[in-house]
């Protein structure tokens, strides 16, 4: 008996497949050559019988440079003046990389300002309260 199980792989609504096989086998997508943004890679598999299964996976490349925005978030509402800061970087190998502060500068979080006042009080409690010479003992 003939094995004629066969697998075409389709990329968004492609009607020929950029890659047929035989089961079970790897492959490497390289999504270089795919532009950015939303795709979709349908699996049709045929059976040894002839009977089609077919899977779809919802996929987004994004080989560009990652852009990152501060002070506008999406579907925000927003009104008068909004200050926004956008950065963009991306990981090409031939880049040289010189670290001059924060990538994508953001404002300290309340919570650790919080931490920080709390914890210098806490020292400053601990100095007045109980700082003597009486105890002082030198190991010397």
């Amino acid at each position: 008996m003939e094995d004629n199980r066969i697998i075409k792989v389709y990329l968004d609504d492609d009607p020929q497949p950029f890659v047929e096989f035989a089961p079970p086998t790897k492959f490497v997508l390289d999504t270089s050559k795919i532009p950015d943004g939303k795709h979709e890679l349908r699996i049709v598999a045929r059976s040894s019988s002839g009977k089609e299964g077919i899977r779809t996976l919802p996929f987004e490349v994004r080989n560009g440079p990652s852009i990152a925005v501060v002070g506008l978030n999406d579907g925000e509402v927003v009104n008068e003046k909004v200050p926004i800061t956008i950065n963009s970087y991306g990981s090409e190998k031939n880049d040289f990389f010189l670290i001059r502060g924060s990538e994508t500068p953001k404002g300290i979080p309340a919570w650790v300002w919080a931490l920080v006042i709390g914890f210098v009080g806490f020292a400053m409690f601990y100095l007045i309260m109980y700082w003597s010479p009486q105890f002082y003992k030198s190991f010397f």
